[in-house]
């Protein structure tokens, strides 16, 4: 990023990524404003509490930073959740639930930062993806379905914004060492699905502990912030699970079926 002061929204910003975010570029001396459902008493950022789910509340957010700011040049769309369980076994309110913050948040609040970028003629969202989301995770399915759609999205938006200079990108993660595993929704799993379930959760619990540090995350999204022009995707996580984007495009679908039942002791 350039080094002149710059007005940065995060969203999710009261743990784990978006905190490391919020206080790292408020400690670079930009303006940052973060907003969730959580009030961070933090000297390096503002939080204005704001539940993304609700339109009005991120419009009047928005508009409160608008107050004292002439521009709001970055959106850093972090908020979001996970989802485990079966398919079988998921409620349309467990999906609802989901798809509600991870897209229908994601996209309200783009739509509020937007009137203020247009008018400027400038502005840069990062849409916080998963590396799920270029692939049916096992027990995942509806959090890796909700990330691949809010990656549509985001190249929709590319075409759409593109003629006020507007980038937009998705940025892939792998597992990030955070809290997610506590805010997650969590399907009652039924028996049929209970001893395989059990194996893969404690997998993917393994390697949200074994992840990478959020800090790694911010020092590539500042540096992903620096670049002149975008391209729609970046990937950023441990090589063993970004090499399975290009496997999944590359390999048979049996074959990468059978990578994956192994990497998720499936089998």
């Amino acid at each position: 990023m350039k080094s002149e002061t710059k007005t940065i929204l995060i969203t999710g910003s009261s743990s784990g990524i978006g905190f490391a975010l919020a206080e790292y570029f408020g400690k670079k001396g930009h303006a940052v404003y973060g907003l969730s459902r959580k009030n961070i008493d933090n000297s390096y950022f503002k939080t204005i509490p704001t539940d993304i789910t609700d339109n009005e509340q991120i419009i009047a957010s928005v508009t409160q930073i608008l107050k004292t700011e002439k521009n709001i040049d970055v959106l850093i769309n972090n908020a979001g959740m996970g989802m485990v369980g079966a398919v079988e076994d998921s409620t349309k309110e467990d999906i609802w639930k989901l798809f509600n913050l991870n897209l229908v948040g994601a996209v309200q609040a783009m739509a509020a930062v937007m009137p203020n970028m247009r008018a400027h003629q400038s502005g840069k969202i990062i849409n916080v993806s998963s590396i799920g989301s270029e692939m049916g995770l096992p027990f995942r399915g509806f959090y890796s379905a909700s990330k691949a759609a809010l990656d549509k999205v985001t190249e929709a938006m590319r075409y759409e914004v593109y003629p006020w200079n507007i980038q937009v990108c998705s940025l892939h993660l792998g597992d990030i060492k955070t809290k997610i595993a506590e805010n997650r929704v969590q399907v009652k799993v039924s028996e049929a699905y209970q001893k395989v379930f059990d194996n893969t959760y404690e997998v993917m619990n393994s390697h949200v502990d074994d992840g990478t540090d959020p800090y790694e995350v911010v020092v590539y999204i500042e540096n992903l912030l620096a670049k002149k022009s975008w391209k729609a995707h970046y990937y950023f996580g441990k090589l063993g699970q970004k090499i399975a984007v290009p496997l999944k495009w590359l390999l048979p679908q049996n074959v990468f079926e059978r990578l994956m039942k192994k990497y998720n002791k499936l089998d």
